[in-house]
């Protein structure tokens, strides 16, 4: 994993980004447009990890603290470059934004019918919890 380079993502990789999670990521989100990244990147520069190998990006991850929870999200490796270590990668980096600034714990959202995501999830060491279910509502 020498050559992959792991970095914030800046303003100016955001359709790039969005490119990539078209064709890497499962599902979509409400806040998969233009507007929704920038403001990621503009309230807080360091969530959006991108991995990058030879200036081409190969995954994403978003490891987002509010102070207290740390929350990832948007864990994405392209087709072509899975099972090579980018994920592990990408969630170790984000492991070690949250523990500078002393969080405790991570909380992945992870698809239910994404299985796939389930075995690299518990790999990396995360369990689910079927006690909570998640409650949403669009603004």
């Amino acid at each position: 994993m020498s050559d992959l380079l792991i970095r914030c993502a800046t303003l100016s990789d955001i359709e790039t980004v969005l490119q990539f999670w078209r064709q890497a990521a499962e599902g979509t989100s409400i806040s998969d447009d233009h507007d929704g990244v920038a403001r990621l990147i503009m309230r807080d520069p360091e969530a959006l990890l991108l991995a990058e190998r030879d200036h081409v990006l190969t995954g994403t991850v978003i490891a987002g603290f509010d102070g207290w929870r740390c929350s990832v999200y948007r864990l994405a490796v392209h087709p072509d470059h899975r099972r090579q270590g980018i994920a592990t990668a990408l969630l170790q980096a984000a492991e070690q934004r949250f523990a500078a600034l002393g969080g405790r714990r991570v909380d992945a959202m992870v698809l239910e019918a994404n299985e796939r995501a389930h075995h690299t999830w518990a790999a990396a060491g995360y369990h689910r919890e079927d006690h909570w279910r998640r409650w949403v509502k669009p603004l």
